[in-house]
């Protein structure tokens, strides 16, 4: 993330600084987001999610996703042609990003119906986003962090400065809550595929399609992210349990070890690296 603005500019240059960056526009999306997402909430739970407002509200809160993803897509596009790599990834290998991933699936919600649990996940990521942000940009630049008092010096020698108490709450909320909520986004996305299975068994028009999809999107989650990987282990301890008790007749148990055989057998079939070659590579995490 770029560096706020000098201290040393007046603040409405320091404003126009912060305006004129990429990242800004990142910022104004994640932000448009939330808002999108809280009055589309309204909307549902009042029961009013066919609207005109509540419509608005959930494709505005997509193409804000869509334009943030894209933002980071662009940007480390942009970083590999400044570092003079003339050959660009592969198809595979962009699909391995996990921006490009969340951008895709942002346009598929975008322009398909409208299933809200789909803005949970993206909802959750937004508001990690934006307080990052303000902790690291928007505030600087309205408080630049001032001096400590004389004698106060960091170990590299430079002056000590005193940070913002909001920036330190928002660091503190930030790191305290993340790893739970990177958990609660690998449930949610798990939840949501479930919803999307539901809509297939029922002949929902485009819903194989949309399972298809969103099977292989959480497929390449599951490869990258530990949080998914910890989730659908912990449901899958929850079902081996239930199975393990001595009233589930033995159909029931054969049938659900089948189940678990045929998921390790397409787990294996679709493992990406086989294909892409970065094997080793840490996947870059979603913005």
């Amino acid at each position: 993330m770029a560096p706020p603005p000098p201290a040393s500019m007046p603040l409405q240059q320091r404003l126009l600084h912060l305006a004129q960056t990429l990242q800004f526009g990142w910022f104004v999306g994640h932000l448009t987001l939330l808002f999108c997402s809280l009055r589309y909430s309204l909307s549902y739970i009042t029961f009013n999610y066919y609207s005109r407002w509540a419509r608005f509200s959930y494709r505005t809160a997509f193409v804000a996703a869509a334009a943030t993803y894209g933002i980071v897509v662009y940007k480390a596009y942009r970083a590999r042609s400044r570092q003079g790599t003339r050959q660009q990834p592969g198809a595979l290998a962009l699909l391995g990003d996990e921006n490009v991933q969340y951008l895709l699936m942002a346009l598929v919600w975008l322009f398909g119906r409208q299933i809200p649990l789909a803005l949970l996940p993206f909802t959750v990521y937004s508001v990690f986003h934006v307080a990052t942000y303000t902790r690291a940009n928007l505030i600087p630049t309205f408080q630049p962090p001032q001096q400590s008092p004389a004698g106060g010096a960091s170990p590299g020698g430079r002056p000590a400065t005193k940070s913002s108490p909001l920036a330190d709450t928002i660091g503190r909320f930030v790191k305290e809550y993340y790893d739970a909520s990177m958990t609660l986004v690998a449930s949610l996305e798990i939840f949501l595929w479930f919803r999307v299975l539901g809509s297939a068994i029922i002949f929902t028009k485009g819903s194989w399609i949309l399972l298809a999809i969103y099977t292989v999107f959480v497929r390449a989650r599951y490869s990258q992210s530990s949080f998914v990987q910890g989730a659908i282990g912990q449901g899958v301890a929850r079902v081996d349990a239930l199975v393990a008790n001595q009233s589930t007749p033995p159909a029931g148990r054969q049938a659900w070890e089948t189940v678990k055989g045929l998921g390790r057998q397409a787990t294996d079939a679709t493992d990406i690296n086989r294909y892409v070659g970065s094997k080793g590579q840490a996947p870059k995490k979603a913005q």
